[in-house]
């Protein structure tokens, strides 16, 4: 019977948990202010996005879902760039910097590749844990959208087109 109460009380806390992320992410928060560490060392910021739509990609070269939704993240970086959209991706603390330098080039990865080498990008957008977990950020920078797992493209080009068209 304690075993019981006590799966009852874990399921509905991560209920909780879940319900006021998605509540959170409903209401268009702010995207958190961090800094991107880029392959080549330079650095961005998410002020660096303002005024455009930008997806931010949590991923990591061991992730086979990652690597498979790869080319569609490419597509839509190449069919909505030259409208204002952009797209960062962000290797997890623990993929191997060469091998995350050596997928980027070997892919030629048009968009730009950050390393969160401490973790701390992934800790500011929310605990990032799960690969792929990719954030959709309006003009405005704000959050609109959060997938976990490989988005439904027709639904994220959708929506990246009606970002696209707000002023």
């Amino acid at each position: 019977m304690a075993i019981r109460r006590q799966w009852i009380l874990g399921a509905a806390a991560a209920v909780i948990v879940a319900a006021s992320a998605f509540f959170m992410v409903g209401r268009s928060a702010t995207a958190p202010q961090t800094t991107f560490v880029l392959l080549d060392g330079s650095k961005k910021t998410t002020a660096d996005f303002k005024g455009k739509v930008t997806l931010v990609n949590f991923w990591a070269t061991s992730c086979s879902t990652c690597v498979a939704e790869m080319p569609k993240m490419v597509s839509t970086y190449d069919q909505y760039h030259a409208k204002g959209y952009e797209h960062i991706g962000v290797a997890m603390s623990y993929d191997p910097p060469s091998y995350v330098v050596n997928y980027t080039q070997t892919r030629k990865l048009p968009f730009e590749v950050a390393i969160d080498n401490t973790g701390a990008v992934a800790q500011a957008w929310g605990e990032v844990q799960l690969t792929p977990t990719s954030y959709l950020v309006n003009k405005k920078g704000e959050i609109v959208k959060r997938y976990v797992g490989e988005p439904d493209f027709n639904e994220l080009h959708a929506l990246i087109e009606k970002l696209l068209a707000e002023s």
